[in-house]
This record gives C-alpha cells, structure tokens and sequence, in this order.
C-alpha cells in the first residue's frame, strides 16, 4: 500500500512543519520546464461516436467571449475600499472569524491599517494563484488536444485551449490595471502542476486538471464572486465560470468511460492521484507567501488560520465539485472505498451527494444569460 509519505511527502496529513518546508526556491526566474514525454496521437476515426462530448462542443462554440470588449474594464477599482466593503459585508477583520482568540498573537496589537494591508495582500495573493492555475490548465488542455484517442474529445479541448489563453488574459489584466502587485506561484500548487504535466498518461491530465483543479478553481470563483463588492471582478468571474463548468464537465463525461474499462490495480493509482492533488490543493490556501510578505511569523499565523473553524468549513466548501464528480466517475468506492476515507479524513465527503458538474453546467452558462438579456431588452 502507498503511505502518505510516497503520496504528499509527509506520515501526517497536517503536519505544519512539512507543509511549511515546501518552498519555491526560483521565485525570480521567468520560465520554469517540467520534463515531460508524452506520445501524441493521431485518430483516423473520424467518426463523431460520443454525443455527449458533441453537445459539449456546440455549447462550447455559442458560448465564447471576447476579455477586450464583454467586460467592463473602465471600472474603477480602490483596492482599499474594496477591502473595507468586503469587512463590512463579511467580517469585522476580514480574514479571521470571532471563533478564533488573538489574544497574545501579533494580531491582537493590528489596527485597521495592517487589516487592511492584508486585505489588500491577500487580493494580489488569490488573483495571483488564480492567474498561475489558469496558465496550467491551458498548457494541460493543449497536452489533452495532442493525447487524447477520440476526435471529439480532441475537438472540445481545442475549445477548452482557447477558453484558457482567455482566463490567463483576464487574470493578467486584472492583476496589472487594478490591483498592486503579483505572487509567484505557491509552491505547492506548483508541485502539483508539475506532477500533471509530468504524467504521460492522457487520462491523468484529465483528472488533475479537469477533475481536480478546475473542480476547486470552479468552487473558489464561485465563493469569490459570493463575497467580492468589486462589480468588474464579480462579472469577470461569472464568465470564467460559465467556461469552468464545461471543462469539469468534460472531464467527467471522458473519464467515467475510460474508467469503466481500466483494472482495480488502475484505478487505485488514480485514487491515490486524486488524494494527493486534494491535499496540496488545501496546503496551498494557508497562504503562506502573504503572511512572510506582511512581516509576520508565518508558522504562528498558518497555526491560527488552521484553529479557526469558520475559515475551516469556507476551506472544506472547496472540494464541493470534486466530491460528486470523483463519486460520479466511480473513484469513491472502488476496491475498498479508499478514496472515500481519505476524504473523510479530510473533512470533505459530506459534498458527496451535491450534484455533478456534468448535469449542472448548462446552468452555470451566464454568457448565455447575459446575451439573451440583452436579446429580450
């Protein structure tokens, strides 16, 4: 059996000492290679054989957009005020809930001044990794386009490469024009993309990106476009959205095919997959990088941010798309249900019955929505 120091390079899943060594250690370089050999294949089949993926194609060609001209970008945007709105409509401080004692803690002596700040840090720190987990997806669909054995799965990852370069625009954008400054890429979710990308396997692309990812990615922007007061940033997350859903739901529409047909043998590896994407996922929301920035120890605060239960159960929402789709593709309770148990231990199966993004992505369409408002006015 795998031990979890094989999977995610430690015995204990929040052992905060491991977490914490891992550290990007070329935070100044501007190209970053990942060794990777995987075949590229042809189809001579050009047969369209799987209607699914076909409709996900159309839908996918209606439903492009331009990040130039369908956003507002003549908005402004005060950082600060953006911050104090988001306090006063989430939270005294912002960051941490009343559950959790300051008492003691540099945090005790902050004014509104240093909250704030980290307001401010922590915007530049999410849109940053956002920016960065956009990129890798765009460099996994390309892989999915030249891997993948069917040809409309191929056709609907072209779609998928186009959605991507789109994200990596507006995220970049977004970064440059209205906020003030960028983060390089966490380390852990870059270890992460690493390993995806690494893997020669076409179905293991999938399932880190498609699955696992993009699943979180769609969760994340959707509790962001929740809690923001900032109207460009609420639309620019909508539209991504709508891509999002399609591309989890395309994930989910391949694999629960090829999955069906691989031994237990297999399929245990792509649990295991599952479990190690799932947990440098969470590592990498302690934010770790914003606390160093702000001059603060940063085992003391990723220890408080750990302990407070609210930020813990906004944490665990998350995974809210990866459950029901990893459920959906067999992945729970295959073999001995191990997956199903490391995301018990991970406080996460509770999302197990929430729908799948394979039936619910149509609804998610607000590039849609928004064209036959304009349509019907």
């Amino acid at each position: 059996m795998t031990t979890n120091k094989e999977m995610i390079g430690r015995d204990e899943i929040d052992d905060l000492e491991a977490i914490l060594s891992v550290t990007n250690t070329d935070v100044d370089a501007v190209m970053h290679a990942v060794n990777a050999s995987p075949d590229a294949i042809f189809t001579w089949d050009y047969s369209r054989s799987r209607p699914a993926l076909a409709k996900l194609y159309e839908k996918a060609k209606t439903s492009q957009w331009n990040a130039t001209t369908d956003l507002p970008w003549d908005t402004e945007v005060d950082q600060e005020k953006v911050v104090l709105a988001n306090m006063a409509q989430n939270g005294e401080n912002g960051f941490f809930s009343g559950d959790v004692d300051l008492a003691g803690t540099p945090f005790a002596k902050w004014g509104d001044k240093q909250w704030i700040e980290l307001g401010v840090e922590s915007q530049n720190w999410t849109l940053s990794q956002f920016l960065h987990g956009e990129q890798g997806a765009l460099i996994c669909t390309a892989r999915i386009v030249e891997t993948v054995p069917w040809i409309d799965a191929k056709y609907y990852a072209a779609t998928q490469v186009m959605d991507e370069a789109r994200h990596v625009e507006v995220f970049a954008k977004y970064l440059d024009d209205k906020l003030s400054g960028h983060y390089p890429i966490n380390a852990h979710l870059r270890l992460l993309l690493d390993d995806i990308i690494a893997d020669s396997r076409w179905d293991m692309t999938y399932l880190g990106m498609q699955i696992m990812v993009e699943g979180l990615a769609l969760a994340a922007f959707g509790f962001i476009h929740q809690l923001t007061t900032e109207p460009l940033l609420k639309k620019l997350l909508r539209y991504v959205m709508s891509d999002e859903a399609r591309h989890v739901a395309f994930g989910v529409l391949s694999l629960k095919e090829y999955y069906a047909e691989l031994t237990q043998a297999e399929i245990r590896e792509r649990q295991e997959f599952a479990f190690e994407a799932a947990v440098r996922m969470r590592d990498r929301f302690l934010q770790q990088e914003v606390w160093d920035r702000m001059g603060v120890n940063v085992k003391e605060a990723v220890k408080l941010v750990m302990m407070d239960e609210t930020r813990g159960m906004f944490q665990s929402m998350l995974f809210s798309k990866i459950v029901p789709n990893c459920k959906k593709l067999g992945l729970l309770d295959a073999g001995d249900g191990w997956l199903r148990q490391r995301f018990t231990e991970l406080g996460v199966i509770q999302f197990e019955d929430w729908v799948d993004t394979a039936d619910e992505y149509g609804s998610l369409d607000e590039v849609a929505k928004d064209r036959a408002a304009v349509a019907g006015a």
